[in-house]
């Protein structure tokens, strides 16, 4: 199939969507995307972007604690100290709402520019090559493809003893519309993004309490690091309960009310729900057409993005491969120059990068301490504390490590694991050496700026050298 002569229609506008979407116009191909929300999709309108927004806000809140421990303080002109910063709620999500709008306007204009068509509507496979569109009055109704990109994500996972109204139980997509910020918020889950909203609603000044079903918060990610942010959590105020797994949210007359399987009781003015996603394959056509789903309505898809079907391919939260932006983007670019058969290599998930924007963040990448403790990989762990990196004390850093993995024998680097403020572009030294196998030596003979925080990456990998 010639990619010049090709038809793509692509089922959602989301990171997995639009940058399929671009590879595709670049080799040629006819493409059209549909997205009923707004191009970006959830993770530009209300996921990702709004989300880490928020998250950027409050961490200028935390940065006048520590600028009065640097001796930085804040006064009228009468030398008086000024009162402690607060946030304006609305205004701050009018900033976020505006941010996820311009950042949706600057991917549909890229589109635009390529040649790519986008439609307003929702779409559903009708046969493997055919799309049916229910848009606006002037959208086609029809469209044919040659091949057919699934992009169509995720939504919050809604449980029915704990129903969202958007006023005071809020899922994660409903939170841009409080007017005012929290008294006392219940942060539902502490995975990724309860454990991030949770420490944002903290640092924008509201009480909150975490609800772990799990023995410590982030039970999926490296276990130094979760201990680390879990400190924080409990050093800033707030309130974790773990071991604690949700019954019941319920609306009281000023509040809300969180019932535990144990019996206790939680009040609060609002609750967060963060209990997971459940992907969006349902009511399009997938069965129909033979797509295979998985028991948890994900889409199967190989290393490459395709379904079972010929013709039709899969990226993003709907597949459930990795629940990252990034992993939807690769999955879509991969999907598309396999598609129109350009030079594609199959998604390595060993070499993705992931971040959790708590403050300080953590970023990991390759393998994880839990592969190197139950004997699946065969590696030495060196983990040092920032708080004696130079650099680090100058900016009244106190929290955090960097963590690297060594591939015994070869000395290869083979993971990490970086906690700190901005750990997502500390990581990228670590993850440029799992990518090309680079070995502790190479990294640690490579000049860093002194005083730095990467220079924390260097003198792990030194110590980290072979002696026999």
């Amino acid at each position: 199939m010639s990619a010049r002569s090709s038809r793509v229609v692509i089922l959602g506008g989301g990171p997995g969507g639009y940058e399929a979407a671009l590879v595709a116009a670049h080799l040629g191909a006819d493409v059209t995307v549909v997205e009923h929300r707004g191009i970006g999709g959830a993770s530009v309108l209300t996921d990702c972007v709004p989300s880490k927004t928020l998250i950027s806000t409050a961490e200028y809140m935390s940065d006048f604690g520590v600028a009065a421990e640097l001796g930085v303080h804040l006064e009228d002109r009468d030398g008086d100290e000024v009162a402690d910063p607060h946030a304006d709620l609305p205004e701050v999500n009018r900033r976020v709402v505006d941010l996820a709008a311009a950042q949706s306007a600057d991917i549909t204009a890229r589109l635009a520019e390529v040649g790519v068509r986008t439609v307003a509507g929702r779409a559903r496979l009708t046969s493997p090559t055919t799309v049916a569109v229910d848009g606006e009055d002037d959208a086609p109704t029809e469209l044919v493809a040659d091949v057919v990109l699934v992009a169509t994500g995720a939504t919050p996972r809604v449980m029915d003893t704990a129903v969202p109204d958007g006023e005071r139980i809020l899922t994660w997509q409903q939170i841009y519309d409080l007017r005012e910020l929290p008294e006392r918020l219940v942060v539902v889950g502490s995975g990724v993004t309860g454990a991030e909203l949770a420490q944002a609603y903290l640092g924008l000044g509201s009480q909150v309490v975490l609800v772990s079903s799990r023995d410590r918060v982030l039970p999926g990610e490296d276990p130094d690091a979760a201990a680390v942010i879990e400190e924080v959590f409990r050093k800033r105020g707030m309130e974790v309960l773990g071991r604690s797994r949700m019954e019941s949210v319920t609306r009281t007359d000023d509040g809300v009310l969180v019932r535990l399987v144990d019996g206790r009781e939680v009040t609060g003015s609002h609750a967060l729900l963060a209990v997971g996603s459940v992907p969006q394959t349902a009511d399009i056509g997938l069965e129909d057409v033979g797509v295979e789903l998985l028991p948890s309505g994900h889409v199967a898809v190989d290393k490459v993005s395709r379904t079972s079907v010929r013709g039709v391919y899969a990226a993003g939260d709907c597949t459930g491969v990795l629940p990252l932006a990034s992993v939807a983007a690769m999955q879509g670019r991969i999907a598309m120059s396999h598609a129109l058969g350009d030079a594609v290599a199959p998604l390595n998930l060993g070499v993705v990068s992931a971040n959790i924007f708590t403050d300080p963040e953590i970023a990991t990448v390759g393998i994880s301490q839990q592969d190197v403790d139950e004997a699946r990989v065969d590696a030495e762990v060196l983990m040092l504390p920032l708080s004696r990196n130079p650099r680090a004390k100058m900016l009244g850093i106190r929290d955090g490590f960097v963590k690297l993995f060594a591939q015994k024998g070869s000395g290869a680097v083979v993971g990490g694991v970086v906690v700190a403020p901005r750990a997502s572009e500390l990581v990228f030294p670590v993850t440029l050496a799992v990518q090309h196998r680079l070995n502790v030596d190479q990294v640690a003979s490579t000049f860093t700026v002194y005083p730095s925080l990467s220079g924390s990456v260097a003198e792990a990998a030194r110590r980290l050298h072979p002696t026999g």
